[in-house]
């Protein structure tokens, strides 16, 4: 009895079995298409029939892409499909494809292809965005269209644009800043694994080889290539009648006219004006205004190491407004803040001035090494300046709704370098500055290169006495040495105030980098800015030191005191104490006297002396 009902019995638990599994087959399958579905609504304008899915995709799918390489011309490349890698990067899907067209095995991964559509089944699947570039087969990472199509969504929260991280606690330091602005950031695009995002060349004209070296070391950690020879300059013809379409060249011209800088990439999507391109980031952080322009391809340039498309722009149609880790998205018609840089320059090595008319992207991290690399391209225009040399340059950095912050200086046998930090920097802090949004409105450059050297140093000083009654003056002598223009003399006085109390006091002669440093010392709050009119005032107190002076000091007994940036010079001492009680959270220091006197001098005198005096009753 036991056997016959024991087979009954195993059939149904087989036949259950089979029904739940059947079951959980049916559940995950509507899981799965879930899923797709959950994946699909995400994105705001899929269409099933223009778009497929990473989850459609399976190995051995035949696909193309399509992309440019040469002309405005688009062409189709054949594409095998390998596999689908989830989780390549952080929540971050590929797709693996392998380039079949014998011009893809030839070239390998190119620079430039970065968002060449690539369509599978018809539809389309994604853009090439990563590249293995020593592999001996041309293979891609392809970043799903879905994750493309979620990036400038409107839901998005729009945040500021990121940009240098200054510590506006401290006294303002050029060379502080221009080091953080000229020293490469770690790189972003690096991979133990060798798959890396695809560069783009930054296709730079007119920028002499030692400052495109330069540039490329500040951008390639962004994910970009610098290019010389070919961009604006080239012959391109402006009358094209190019559309941004899939597959097109996608160009961000960073700078334009007499030198230029241009971003080349490919189109992968166009919705009405929406525009999407790529694949990956350019800098990453969401939020941009840059120049959106359509391009051709001039050629493409195969390398051992690193192919790259040589393009350029063709018209200004619109701009990038999103950047963020699948793709840059931008708007047809949209309106780029862009700002004129005019420089001029007198050298001596050409007989007539020459005139740069360019116009420069406004963003927070590029705008300072754009203006710094387009300047250095003018200057260096003939190449490197001899040893011996003077620059004599004026400045013009206009802001929007302020009053435009104008210098003028000179600089000896030390190249560009004083005359970039002092206008880079000031435009650093005013675009990344935490109290206001500042837009600049233009910079404007006008450059003076002499082949002799004005370096100085102070040969001697004779004193008429060092001992002096208060209401007296005291007469110096000092002899300034220059190596080529052999020693000259300078008379000064000073009249000693008749309430100055009885004792010594320091008398320091110096250039104007020894001046500099002696308001530091004693004047620090005004080189702090607290706010937007404090950063702008304290920028025009440094800024109009200048450096061919004969500076002539005499310290002299504080008194008052400053609180934060107040002066109050003439507070009696017993008020001052008071103010300068621990128990108080407001900076607070003595007000610092001196009797100063300047002297034209025409050359950078580079150490100081001090003497002391002394006043007797």
């Amino acid at each position: 009895m036991f056997k016959i009902l024991r087979k009954p019995k195993t059939r149904a638990f087989l036949l259950c079995g089979l029904f739940l599994a059947l079951l959980n087959t049916h559940f995950l399958s509507l899981d799965s298409r879930a899923s797709i579905e959950n994946r699909e609504s995400r994105v705001e304008h899929w269409d099933p029939t223009k778009y497929i899915g990473i989850d459609e995709i399976r190995p051995g799918m035949e696909a193309y892409c399509l992309t440019c390489y040469s002309g405005t011309k688009i062409e189709k490349f054949s594409l095998d499909v390998l596999s689908v890698a989830r989780n390549a990067m952080p929540g971050r899907d590929w797709i693996l494809v392998q380039g079949t067209d014998e011009r893809f095995i030839h070239t390998g991964p190119v620079a430039g292809c970065s968002g060449s559509p690539v369509y599978i089944d018809g539809r389309l699947a994604g853009a090439l965005a990563y590249a293995f570039f020593y592999s001996k087969d041309p293979l891609y990472g392809v970043t799903p269209i879905e994750e493309m199509l979620r990036v400038g969504e409107v839901s998005r929260p729009q945040h500021a644009q990121s940009g240098y991280v200054l510590d506006f606690s401290r006294p303002i330091d050029f060379a502080r800043i221009d080091k953080q602005i000229t020293t490469p950031q770690s790189s972003r695009r690096r991979s133990l694994t060798g798959a890396a995002a695809l560069p783009c060349p930054l296709v730079t004209s007119g920028l002499p080889a030692q400052v495109a070296e330069q540039l490329n070391a500040l951008v390639e950690p962004f994910g970009l290539v610098v290019v010389s020879g070919v961009g604006g300059g080239a012959s391109v013809n402006k009358k094209l009648d190019v559309q941004l379409a899939p597959g097109s060249c996608l160009v961000v011209p960073l700078v334009t006219g007499d030198i230029s800088m241009e971003i080349v990439g490919t189109v992968t999507d166009v919705v009405g004006d929406k525009v999407y391109g790529f694949g990956h980031s350019y800098l990453g952080y969401g939020q941009v205004n840059l120049p959106m322009a359509t391009g051709q391809v001039h050629t493409v340039v195969s390398s051992m190491y690193r192919s790259l498309k040589l393009g350029s722009a063709v018209k200004i149609v619109g701009a990038l407004t999103r950047d963020e880790s699948p793709a840059v998205f931008g708007r047809i018609g949209a309106k780029p803040h862009m700002f004129p840089l005019t420089i001029t320059i007198d050298d001596y090595r050409d007989s007539n001035k020459r005139l740069y008319n360019c116009r420069v992207a406004h963003n927070r991290m590029l705008t300072p090494m754009l203006i710094r690399s387009t300047v250095a391209g003018a200057g260096l225009c003939l190449g490197d300046l001899p040893h011996d040399h003077m620059i004599e340059y004026k400045v013009a950095i206009g802001i929007e709704n302020a009053e435009t912050i104008t210098f003028e200086n000179v600089s000896t046998n030390i190249g560009l370098t004083e005359m970039l930090m002092e206008t880079v920097s000031p435009v650093t802090m005013l675009m990344n500055n935490p109290y206001k949004e500042v837009d600049i409105k233009s910079v404007d450059f006008d450059v003076r290169i002499v082949p002799k050297s004005i370096v100085s140093h102070i040969w001697s000083i004779d004193l008429s006495d060092s001992k002096v009654k208060a209401g007296r003056n005291i007469d110096l002598g000092i002899v300034v040495e220059s190596v080529r223009t052999g020693k000259k003399k300078y008379q000064c006085t000073f009249e000693i105030p008749k309430s100055l109390p009885p004792g010594r006091y320091d008398l320091t002669i110096c250039g104007g980098y020894g001046y500099e440093l002696f308001l530091r010392k004693n004047t620090p709050y005004k080189f702090v800015a607290q706010n937007l009119p404090g950063l702008l005032e304290a920028l025009k107190y440094l800024l109009t030191i200048e450096r061919d002076k004969l500076y002539c000091i005499l310290a002299l007994p504080p008194g008052g005191v400053t609180i934060e940036k107040a002066e109050l010079p003439d507070l009696p001492d017993t008020k001052a104490l008071i103010l300068q009680s621990a128990k108080r959270t407001l900076r607070t220091q003595l007000y610092p006297h001196w009797l100063e006197k300047r002297i034209e001098s025409g050359t950078v005198i580079i150490d100081k002396k001090t003497m002391r005096i002394t006043v007797e009753k």
